[in-house]
C-alpha cells in the first residue's frame, strides 16, 4: 500500500517565547521537524507534505534539506488541525494511497508504531493512534467497543465514567487520502474556539458507517513539545534512549549520563567513550576507537583504533585514519590525518593533510587563513614537525622532512630536508641580573610614591 505523509508544522509555539518556529527547536541538535520526518520515512512515502505557517520560509528550508522532494504548503491562518490537513489537498491531488498525519512537534514516534497503524488500515477505514496515559488529565478519551473506536470525547464534555478512561488520543491518524479529505469537508467549527478539529472526523466516519479503530503505543512516543521545559524533557528522553542503544550495541560509555549525542551519531562497538564527551551532528566513530574525556566532535570521521583527547576538538571535515592519535588541547578542522600519524599536544591543524606516521610537535599551527581566503598545508609521510612550528599556508613538507623547533615555514620543504627558520639567538652575560635590579628599583619607587 502506498502512503503519503502529511506533517503539520504551522504552529508558532507561543509558550516557547522564541522567534524560532516551534518545530525548528532542536532535540539532540536536529530540529523536531527532522525527527518527525525521519520517523515517517520508515514508510517509504511516495509523497511528503509539510504544512507550514509561522516561519514558513525557515521551516521549508529545513524540510527540503532533509528531503528535497518534500512538498511545502502554507497555512496562512491557523484555524485548527482539520483546516491544516485540508491545505495538503492540492499537493496530494491524484494520490490514491493512504495519508498518515503526523505532527512536527511530536518527535518520538517509533517505526513499529507507524507500521502497526498501516497494518490496521487493511481492515479499517480510519486508524487513530492512542496511548495509555499515566495522568490522563485533560486529554481526549478514546471510547472503544472491542476493536472499534466509537468516539473521541474531550475532557470537558466527558462523563465521570468517560473521564476514568486512560486510553487517550494522540492526534495522529491514517486513512485513505480521498476518504480523509471527504471527512474533513464535513468538519465544522461550531465550538468555543471557532476552529476545525481533526478529531471530529472520527464521529463523521462512524455516522457514515466506516470502520474506525485505534492502535496503542507507549505514552513517550506521543510526547508533544510546547515549551522550553518540554524541550529539555524531550532531549533527556532522547539521550537516555540513544545511550542505552549504544551500550547494547557494544559501545562502552564510562559515565553515560555525561555523554551528549546528536540525532545522527554513529559509533562502532568496542569503542570507549570517556566522561563529558559531546557529539555534534555528522559524527561517525568506527569500532575500537577511544574518545577521551572532555572532547567535542562535530562533522568528522574517526577510524578504527584512533584515540582522541582528552580535551580535543574535531571540527567539520576532519578525517582520522586508523590508529591515529589526537591529544589534549588539539583542534583539527577540514583535515585528513593519515594512518599512524600523531598530533598529541596543543596544536591547530586546519585545511591540511598529514601523511602516515608523521608526528606533529606541540604548539604547531597551520596558518591557513590570510584574512580573506583559506589555504592548504600538505605534510607528507614520516614527517617530524618540531614543537612550536608555524606552517604558513599554502605550503608543503615532503616525505621524511623535519622542521626545527620554533621554525616559521613559509616555503615548501623538499623530502628528507630539515627546515630551520628562526632568529639567531644572542646571550648577553650579566644582563638578566642588571635588568631585574632595574625593574625592582622601579617598582620600589612606584610603591613608595603610592
Amino acid at each position: 500500500m502506498t502512503t503519503a505523509l502529511v506533517i503539520l508544522a504551522a504552529g508558532k509555539g507561543t509558550r516557547m517565547n522564541s522567534d524560532i518556529p516551534k518545530v525548528l527547536h532542536p532535540i539532540a541538535q536536529a530540529p523536531m521537524l527532522v525527527h518527525a520526518m525521519r520517523a515517517g520515512a520508515i514508510l517509504s512515502p511516495e509523497r511528503t507534505v509539510i504544512v507550514t505557517g509561522h516561519g514558513a520560509e525557515a521551516v521549508s528550508k529545513v524540510a527540503q534539506a532533509e528531503d528535497e522532494t518534500a512538498r511545502i504548503v502554507v497555512q496562512q491562518e491557523q484555524l485548527g488541525t482539520a483546516h491544516a490537513v485540508a491545505h495538503a489537498r492540492e499537493a496530494l491531488a491524484g494520490f490514491e494511497g493512504d495519508a498518515v498525519v503526523l505532527y512536527g512537534d511530536t518527535p518520538f514516534l517509533q517505526p513499529d508504531t507507524l507500521k502497526r497503524m498501516i497494518a490496521a488500515r487493511a481492515e479499517n477505514d480510519l486508524v487513530i493512534l492512542g496511548f495509555e496515559a499515566a495522568d490522563p488529565a485533560r486529554y481526549g478519551r478514546l471510547v472503544m467497543n472491542g476493536n472499534t473506536l466509537e468516539r473521541i470525547v474531550e475532557f470537558k464534555d466527558a462523563t465521570d465514567e468517560e473521564r476514568a478512561i486512560t486510553f487517550c488520543n494522540s492526534g495522529l491518524l491514517a486513512c485513505n487520502t480521498q476518504t480523509l479529505f471527504a471527512l474533513i469537508d464535513a468538519v465544522g467549527n461550531d465550538n468555543a474556539s471557532g476552529e476545525y478539529y481533526l478529531t471530529d472526523v472520527v464521529e463523521i466516519a462512524r455516522t457514515r458507517g466506516l470502520r474506525v479503530t485505534a492502535v496503542a503505543c507507549d505514552e513517550a512516543q506521543t510526547l508533544g513539545v510546547n515549551s522550553r521545559t518540554d524541550l529539555a524533557v524531550a532531549d533527556a528522553i532522547f539521550q537516555t534512549r540513544a545511550r542505552t542503544e549504544l551500550m547494547e550495541l557494544g559501545v562502552t560509555l564510562m559515565a553515560p549520563e555525561t555523554v551528549y549525542l546528536a540525532a545522527d551519531t554513529v559509533i562502532g562497538r568496542d569503542t570507549v567513550i570517556e566522561p563529558n564527551v559531546v557529539f555534534g551532528p555528522g559524527v561517525t566513530v568506527e569500532s575500537g576507537a577511544t574518545i577521551r574525556a572532555f572532547s567535542h566532535l562535530e562533522g568528522c570521521h574517526v577510524s578504527r583504533g584512533a584515540t582522541v583527547g582528552p580535551y580535543a576538538r574535531l571540527r567539520p571535515g576532519t578525517e582520522l585514519a586508523e590508529n591515529t592519535r589526537v591529544g589534549n588541547f588539539v583542534e583539527i578542522k577540514n583535515a585528513e590525518i593519515a594512518e599512524g600519524a600523531k598530533v598529541n599536544h596543543l596544536s591547530y591543524i586546519g585545511d591540511a593533510s598529514v601523511g602516515a606516521a608523521s608526528n606533529i610537535g606541540a604548539g604547531t599551527i597551520t596558518c591557513n587563513y590570510d584574512g580573506v581566503m583559506k589555504h592548504k598545508t600538505t605534510i607528507g609521510e614520516n614527517v617530524f614537525v618540531g614543537s612550536n612550528t608555524m606552517l604558513v599556508a599554502p605550503v608543503s613538507l615532503g616525505d621524511g622532512a623535519m622542521t626545527a623547533t620554533g621554525t616559521v615555514v613559509t616555503k615548501d620543504v623538499e623530502p628528507d630536508a630539515l627546515a630551520v627558520a628562526r632568529a639567531k639567538q644572542e646571550n648577553k652575560p650579566g644582563y638578566a641580573r642588571k635588568l631585574f635590579e632595574m625593574l625592582k628599583a622601579k617598582k620600589a619607587r612606584r610603591d613608595k610614591g603610592a
